[in-house]
């Protein structure tokens, strides 16, 4: 079982993206937040294929901070069902991950709610 996440989530522009981080960071629900460059999104919405510019919020937090985390996006998120993806962090330097620790504060006890 791991303790630590990635988390992410797609926006359609950067300053979305700065208030999502923002809002992540300042209730220390993660330790980092990286917005990505433009990138092209292509999906199916709708019936159709779609191409879309976006931006990718990668998210660095713990699995006990999953649940608020993810509904803080939800809370100023634009989008009707947004992309949330917490993908299991199995390593990383000891010293990164003690920083994730330090950094990201949650209460309570961990649940299993994913693995």
């Amino acid at each position: 079982m791991t303790k630590y996440l990635l988390v992410i989530t797609t926006v359609p522009d950067a300053e979305v993206g700065q208030i999502v981080a923002e809002k992540i960071i300042q209730e220390r629900l993660a330790a980092c937040v990286t917005l990505s460059a433009p990138s092209q999104s292509l999906y199916w919405w709708q019936g159709k294929i779609t191409q879309d510019q976006e931006h990718i919020l990668f998210v660095k937090t713990k699995k006990e901070a999953y649940r608020k985390l993810e509904e803080k996006i939800r809370q100023f998120h634009p989008y009707d069902f947004p992309e949330i993806i917490a993908l299991p962090v199995f390593a990383g330097s000891k010293d990164y991950l003690n920083w994730i620790d330090d950094e990201t504060q949650t209460t309570g006890k961990i649940r299993d709610i994913f693995f």
